[in-house]
């Protein structure tokens, strides 16, 4: 889904980011079909991972958590508190190894009698950290203040991601070196070259991280998320899922269903078994597409100010002259296409990114290229900025990779790939190669869950903008129909990736009180969009 650098800072499908239903069907015909017994396998599987779950959740809930001071490198401000949840690393086996996971609060900001519980909080990724997120309170955030009076604010770094076990695939600082490959091939060549980098990253993946790749899948993380409920002493989850976040919620939602009390989902991945991963990934390089226009639209309409053309296809012009600019030789001698793609690709994702990738654009097309060169190129000295940009790459890599069954066969990639790049070119063959190390993936890759309603499910609240390019609108759509007596809000004519953290009040009220009442509505809403943003 996006490309690595966003993706770890933003987290999938990201938050601000995978592809593939020829294949899934296939694999579903060639599978044995004479005998139940891989169905039922399965569902020993699923039965002993939910009784292991439950054993932890019982043990969580007799540990509590144990509240201090945050560690000073954590860089939480006080009152916010930091402490630890263990989970089995294999909940088929609840008594084996376990792991810490990383998690944070701070308590809510109105009476005693206000207070109705944690909120819960994942940014998406998959790899995003969700530690920040009771920052919200000490940066007296305004969109959350009614919600932050009754709930305590927490967030977690999920497993292999930050501080709750980390993973890793390559040397950071190797990972973030550039100039990179054009990620559009020229050749056969450049494919093979691609080709062989995706698979030396799923080597590496396996070295560094082997005995955490098994368990690195949403479902795990779906059951860390219910431990971590029960050492909060919560009977039932209060949940905000942002971007690959959503996924994890319907996850959760469909294991879990009696445990939740309020979930909000903003900016909805597709939680169909045929979209999770490879065809997700291929639909997002559509909407990245019209994104990318949305905002090259809004550039040209702005030409007064930044002198790129008065017309979408100027500006397009004026893209692709630097792309090959970059190509040729790169800027600075360390941006090229792939860091161009990095970094312009935050204005498709998020609407605050419209007006600072433009000045950069505007100021390179006038003669200072320093701005763009700090803006895309790497800080070698930033180790840990780098070590944390590796990391939420391994997460993303090693969650997608284990949640879903990939094409093996290179064919098809390249086939999807050249039809999809013809019109869809912004992203399509970046976001390929991002991908690629799950078609030599070196661990067993699952059958996704087959998201559903079931019994003692509430409301869930839905929230999308219609033009997103992460999330494309058709997967809350999806996940509404899955969601019995869920309600769908839509914000029209606009596409900010994370919808809930932009001001809009015709959704941030509804969201206020549907977490402060449970009130979802009788019908779903479309909202007028929020303001675009003004140079």
């Amino acid at each position: 889904m996006r490309n690595r650098t966003l993706r770890r800072r933003a987290g999938a499908f990201g938050a601000a980011g995978a592809l593939v239903t020829a294949t899934l069907i296939a694999g579903a015909v060639t599978a044995p079909t004479a005998s139940a017994r891989p169905a039922a396998d399965a569902r020993h599987g699923q039965d002993r991972e939910a009784r292991g779950a439950a054993i932890a959740a019982a043990r969580a809930a007799r540990a509590g958590i144990d509240w201090r001071d945050c560690p000073a490198d954590w860089n939480l401000p006080k009152p916010i508190q930091c402490g630890w949840v263990t989970v089995p690393l294999d909940y088929a086996k609840p008594y084996g190894k376990q792991i810490k996971l990383a998690v944070d609060r701070i308590g809510n900001t109105g009476t005693k009698d206000e207070r109705q519980g944690a909120l819960v909080y994942n940014p998406g990724g998959p790899g995003g950290s969700g530690l920040r997120f009771p920052a919200r309170v000490t940066n007296k955030n305004a969109l959350w203040a009614k919600v932050a009076k009754a709930y305590d604010f927490v967030g977690f770094d999920p497993r292999g991601v930050g501080k709750s076990t980390p993973i890793s695939c390559v040397d950071p600082q190797e990972f973030v070196k550039a100039p990179k490959m054009d990620p559009v091939p020229g050749s056969e060549a450049d494919k093979l070259a691609q080709r062989k980098l995706a698979r030396e990253y799923a080597e590496g993946c396996h070295e560094r991280s082997g005995e955490m790749l098994p368990h690195m899948t949403t479902p795990n993380t779906a059951r860390d998320l219910d431990v971590i409920r029960a050492a909060l002493g919560e009977k039932k989850l209060n949940y905000l899922g942002v971007s690959y976040g959503t996924y994890l919620g319907a996850v959760y939602g469909t294991l879990f269903p009696g445990h939740v009390r309020r979930m909000v989902v903003d900016s909805v991945v597709n939680p169909s078994r045929e979209k999770i991963w490879y065809q997700a990934n291929l639909d997002q390089d559509v909407a990245f597409e019209t994104r990318w226009r949305d905002w090259q639209d809004w550039v040209a309409k702005n030409d007064a100010v930044f002198h790129l053309g008065d017309t979408r296809a100027e500006v397009q012009a004026q893209w692709e002259k630097l792309r090959a600019t970059a190509k040729k030789n790169p800027i600075g001698g360390v941006v090229g296409p792939a860091e161009l793609t990095g970094f312009f690709q935050s204005a498709p994702y998020y609407d605050s990114s419209w007006v600072p990738v433009a000045t950069v654009f505007s100021k390179y097309v006038a003669g200072d290229t320093r701005a763009l060169v700090d803006a895309a190129a790497p800080d070698l000295s930033d180790t840990a900025g780098n070590a944390s940009s590796e990391n939420g790459n391994a997460v993303y890599t090693a969650v997608e990779c284990a949640d879903a069954k990939w094409p093996t066969n290179w064919q098809t990639w390249d086939r999807d790939n050249t039809r999809l790049h013809r019109d869809h070119p912004f992203l399509t063959w970046s976001n390929a190669w991002m991908n690629l190390p799950c078609a030599t993936w070196p661990v067993k890759q699952n059958t996704p869950l087959n998201v559903k309603t079931g019994k003692g499910l509430p409301p869930v609240l839905i929230v999308q903008a219609e033009r997103d390019a992460a999330t494309p609108y058709e997967g809350a759509v999806e996940l509404h129909r899955r969601f019995e007596g869920s309600r769908l809000i839509t914000e029209r004519d606009a596409g900010s990736h994370g919808v809930t953290g932009l001001a809009n009040p015709c959704i941030n009220d509804r969201v206020d009180t549907y977490l402060l009442t449970g009130e979802v509505g009788s019908r779903d809403v479309t909202c007028a969009p929020h303001a675009t943003p003004k140079p």
